[in-house]
């Protein structure tokens, strides 16, 4: 009975194995399908799609970015006065009386100033009215826009409001002297140890509902489960702000904090409709942007104007990478993928 149920058992079901020389072990496992490498997807047509979509933004990039850089790199090493092609050679004598000019040095100052104080009082405002604005509350949308309203405003006509505002015999003055509050009326554009505060205090105000908006963004991807859990465990508002929502809103804030940096380096149009060309430096308030104009493109010496443009460029550039690699290394090294699988 038991040979003939061994002679009928089917050989896949388990064919006996002879250790010594493993015959039969083909048989008494399955077989398995071949491996296949997975193919590149897309391949050569990815690539083409890729490259076809891209090539306008390229070709703008360069064209408008890279090649006046070029071009001013080139013309900031001749005297040049804008006509015709630049053929009196003067090497590096331009950047050389950049960096000996005491009005670039205090101007240079002034942006680092600027840096600094955007940082540090548009910072904190703004993350105030963002954790204020998180929460539910009856007209909310409108507070949102009327922050956010001075930002859409161009620098032209923000820049000719203020002036008016904030001259002399301007409106702001009137109204301190019509509530009586006569020593509050100040020259508040021209005296230096008030411009740069004026500056700052027209910079928070344009540029504040840019950082609020962004920083309301990065507060509505937060789970609420965090800020929940936290509560019930006992922590207070403020301790749930700090310890959890603070640390996870970190990302946005070097991002805005890197915009700004880059953006007071660059500061220029409302420095130049507030205070002119020729008041900047008296009031205190000049910076790279309205001295390389008013050295190079009033003068007429477009040559130095261009190697002023460079050392901005250069400036910028080296701040950019260093926040790059020291500040932002945390938050983009998490973002790359090596791109397999």
């Amino acid at each position: 009975m038991t040979d003939s149920l061994r002679e009928n058992a089917p050989a896949s079901a388990g064919s006996p194995v002879d250790l010594s020389t493993g015959e039969g072990s083909a048989a008494a496992l399955p077989s398995l399908p071949p491996v296949r490498r997975r193919q590149r997807r897309g391949g050569w047509k990815a690539g083409l799609e890729i490259t076809a979509l891209s090539a306008p933004a390229v070709v703008v990039f360069l064209v408008f970015v890279i090649l006046p850089v070029i071009m001013a790199a080139y013309y900031g090493f001749f005297r040049w006065k804008g006509f015709g092609p630049p053929t009196d050679w003067a090497g590096f004598h331009n950047y050389v009386v950049i960096f000996q000019d005491p009005d670039f040095r205090q101007a240079l100052l002034h942006n680092f100033q600027i840096v600094v104080l955007s940082l540090v009082i548009q910072g904190p405002v703004a993350i105030a009215f963002a954790l204020l604005l998180n929460k539910k509350m009856r007209g909310q949308s409108i507070i949102r826009v009327l922050i956010f309203v001075p930002y859409v405003i161009s620098e032209a006509v923000a820049g000719i409001g203020w002036a008016m505002l904030l001259a002399d015999n301007g409106a702001f003055n009137a109204l301190m002297d019509k509530v009586g509050l006569h020593g509050l009326s100040q020259s508040w554009l021209a005296n230096p140890s008030l411009a740069i505060w004026t500056l700052m205090a027209i910079l928070t105000w344009k540029y504040i509902g840019y950082a609020v908006i962004l920083f309301l963004a990065g507060l509505q991807s937060i789970p609420e489960e965090l800020t929940e859990a936290a509560s019930i465990d006992g922590a207070s508002y403020w301790q749930t702000q700090r310890h959890i929502v603070l640390p996870l809103l970190g990302p946005t804030i070097r991002i805005w904090a890197f915009l700004s940096i880059i953006g007071s380096l660059q500061l220029f149009d409302i420095v130049y409709i507030i205070w002119g060309q020729y008041v900047t430096g008296t009031a205190g308030v000049s910076t790279m942007a309205t001295y390389m104009n008013a050295n190079g493109r009033v003068s007429g010496n477009f040559g130095y104007g261009s190697a002023v443009a460079v050392v901005m460029f250069i400036i910028s550039l080296i701040i950019a990478l260093f926040y790059q690699r020291f500040v932002l290394r945390r938050d983009t090294a998490g973002a790359v993928t090596d791109g397999e699988g």
